[in-house]
């Protein structure tokens, strides 16, 4: 059952699932396989070895397809993901076009593989007027919005529209907003690919990642790449994604929601450096944010005016979690700088709003500040 004729919250709960036959599961337990039953030409065979395919990642890699509105290939992790379309696509001479505030892994890649290898890598903030210009002469772009972790929104219309004039595909890292807020193909972009370890299974508990592609050949080629290279899913981290899928419209609903009235809370504060919240009308971003995304997601920034004060911020958390990641049903932060790697401040705070009661993640968010402010 699918079609763009329902809503999302329905979608979310219906996408990837078989057709209804008397006595069977809703949704189909993991097939665990590593040979099939295969006689005569293996070409006239849906599944023939494990590396090459899977039941259980082709209903969810269809539910993905439905959401995002491509056709979606599944990996091992996020950064199998990103690797799948970076590394194929760019050859000695070639231009890689990033954003110099986007995730961390693919910087990493850009430089220690790409940029070793002859391709040339030109990095631009988000924000930076000059991106469009930057986007002259590449190969591939790479986007972000909104960017991890600052929360900048970038003109997704803009630049691929101007990267498509220069005959430069365009990826955009999707994960920050997910399907249900922002559809990069719907821009014109080429791929769209997230870490589905986020938002999409929402419960902390297992490392995915998938590209949508807008061409179906292009498609084609990652699951070559997946299957060469040997970036594969397991098929019960595949299964329970998919079958986490159905709650992600009402676990945004409420994070967003609380996130919004987290950041409208700490607005009022005179004890923060900087708060970043598309969401808030006086936010860079907001307007941007406003035209091209349908949610504002549920990942909340501020700055304090220490990393001492940061980290006595987060100890002194009763219901936050201390961890990286972000996306999960449990609220988490983490002081962003001790990894290094990021232009932000040593007390930068990036916060994941979780489904807990609004009303207990503001309070032991407060409590929590005001206790560290103490001296």
């Amino acid at each position: 059952m699918s079609g763009d004729s329902f809503h999302e919250g329905t979608r979310v709960v219906r996408a990837g699932l078989p057709g209804a036959e008397q006595g069977t599961p809703f949704l189909p337990g993991p097939t665990f396989a590593a040979p099939y039953h295969l006689t005569g030409d293996p070409r006239e065979s849906d599944y023939v070895y494990g590396r090459y395919g899977n039941p259980t990642w082709s209903r969810y890699e269809g539910a993905l397809g439905e959401l995002e509105g491509g056709t979606a290939v599944l990996f091992a992790s996020g950064m199998a993901a990103v690797s799948a379309v970076l590394l194929p696509r760019l050859r000695p001479g070639d231009t890689l076009v990033a954003p110099a505030d986007c995730y961390m892994g693919v910087r990493a890649v850009a430089r220690d593989y790409l940029a070793e290898r002859g391709v040339e890598v030109r990095l631009v903030p988000t924000a930076d007027p000059g991106f469009a210009d930057a986007i002259e002469g590449a190969t591939l772009v790479w986007l972000e919005s909104p960017s991890n972790p600052g929360l900048d929104v970038c003109d997704l219309s803009l630049l691929i529209e101007r990267a498509h004039a220069t005959g430069a595909l365009v990826a955009v890292d999707n994960t920050f907003a997910t399907p249900l807020a922002q559809r990069p193909l719907d821009f014109g972009a080429d791929f769209a690919m997230a870490s589905a370890s986020k938002f999409l299974s929402g419960h902390a508990d297992l490392i995915l990642g998938y590209v949508v592609a807008r061409d179906p050949a292009a498609a084609e080629e990652l699951e070559t790449w997946r299957t060469e290279t040997g970036a594969v899913p397991g098929p019960f981290e595949a299964w329970l994604a998919h079958r986490s899928l159905a709650t992600l419209e009402v676990r945004l609903e409420r994070a967003c929601a609380t996130a919004q009235a987290l950041a409208e809370r700490l607005a009022a504060r005179d004890d923060l450096v900087a708060l970043r919240y598309p969401g808030l009308a006086d936010d860079p971003a907001h307007e941007l944010a406003t035209r091209q995304m349908t949610r504002f997601g549920s990942i909340v920034s501020f700055t304090l005016e220490s990393a001492d004060r940061a980290e006595r911020f987060l100890a002194a958390c009763r219901l936050v979690n201390q961890a990286t990641s972000f996306g999960g049903v449990h609220t988490s932060a983490e002081r962003r700088a001790r990894w290094g790697g990021d232009d932000i401040a040593e007390g930068f705070i990036r916060l994941s709003v979780g489904c807990e009661d609004v009303r207990d993640v503001i309070a032991d968010i407060e409590q929590a500040l005001d206790a560290s402010g103490a001296r």
